[in-house]
């Protein structure tokens, strides 16, 4: 899948965990291996490693899904990294996109992602699965963790479709610690759902197979009643997925704490229209207050640079030189907001805005 960034909604903090477990997950996660497996307090790299990769294998892991296997040229060990983790994989065309790590964490010597296909998508997913081959080299940029896995005594992980990919290396961590886990896995069919044979030997928690095809359209309401009490819910999926999620925690269970990836843009919430002017291209254009400032920018350059679209991954960084920006991303450092912003979530406080684009 195409990593973005995570979010979290934490409801009732006073009554997140019961003290009685807390000492025991606390030794588990702080004391035992697990602890290995936890993201720091600090999930995303603001300056992600720069390597080269190579292709080892390519492999057909559900309709319309491979995953690709990389190495380090040399037979040396890949960075570390943590569930939830991804790389920024920069494609022989120019294009950078990021992919969650779905292989075991504890396994440094490759590193997998998973890509599904979009035949309208932006391309990527097609110049992997058309024109790649092992053997192949590629740079790469990280691991960054834009959606770590915190220390909790229980889990409820819930993946839809590819969403499985950052979900996968979380319930081997769980299993791995002894913490008691449940994943609900949707998909349209089982034929399209990747993993599933790597799944069914993880014998320590609850594995639910959903597809539509068998079970019908579930309710996404209905997935999280049964939420154990202060369990750590992990969604990665379709935005109702999260949406739901939110709802129902907020009534059934203040104690839990709500960990969320989406698949698409952030949407613009609060936001004013502005005039954007675009100095070395000499073009002016008009922001709608419910439109990006990258999205306005693409109208008229169609070619400008861009990745995740959710404003951590920092390629669609622009330089200002005039106006004053609403700052909403999770990248830069306070050092550089006065004279730089990620053109993908930030826009314009006031009525202008000046960028060397």
């Amino acid at each position: 899948m195409t990593a973005q960034v995570g979010t979290q909604y934490r409801p009732g903090a006073g009554l997140r965990m019961l003290a009685s477990a807390v000492d025991a997950y606390r030794r588990v996660f702080v004391e035992g291996e697990a602890a290995q497996l936890l993201s720091r307090p600090q999930p995303v790299r603001h300056s992600g490693f720069d390597f080269d990769v190579m292709i080892e294998q390519i492999e057909q892991e559900a309709d319309g899904v491979v995953s690709v296997t990389l190495r380090d040229p040399d037979g040396g060990q890949l960075p570390a990294w943590t569930p939830g983790a991804h790389i920024d994989v920069f494609l022989p065309s120019g294009r950078q996109r990021q992919y969650s790590l779905n292989s075991d964490p504890a396994d440094r010597s490759a590193y997998r992602i998973a890509v599904r296909y979009i035949a309208n998508g932006e391309g990527g997913s097609r110049e992997i699965h058309e024109n790649l081959r092992v053997g192949d080299r590629l740079a790469v940029r990280g691991p960054r963790n834009a959606f770590p896995l915190v220390a909790a005594p229980e889990y409820l992980f819930v993946a839809g479709g590819i969403g499985i990919t950052p979900i996968l290396p979380m319930v081997i961590a769980a299993e791995r610690a002894g913490i008691p886990w449940r994943l609900m896995y949707l998909g349209r069919s089982r034929s399209r759902m990747p993993f599933l044979c790597e799944l069914a030997q993880l014998t320590g928690g609850d594995v639910v197979v959903r597809p539509d095809d068998e079970f019908g359209v579930p309710n996404p309401r209905m997935i999280f009643e049964q939420t154990p009490t202060g369990a750590a819910v992990y969604v990665c999926g379709p935005p109702a997925l999260a949406e739901a999620a939110r709802e129902v925690l907020s009534l059934h269970d203040p104690s839990a704490s709500l960990h969320t990836e989406r698949f698409s843009p952030i949407p613009v919430r609060d936001g004013d229209p502005f005039h954007l002017w675009l100095r070395r291209s000499g073009i002016h254009v008009d922001v709608a207050a419910d439109e990006s400032t990258l999205a306005a920018i693409r109208r008229v350059l169609p070619g400008v640079a861009y990745s995740c679209q959710q404003g951590f991954c920092g390629t669609c960084r622009a330089e200002v030189l005039s106006g004053e920006v609403d700052h909403r991303d999770r990248l830069l450092l306070d050092g550089d907001r006065d004279r730089t912003m990620l053109t993908c979530v930030s826009r314009a406080r006031g009525g202008e805005l000046e960028l060397d684009l």
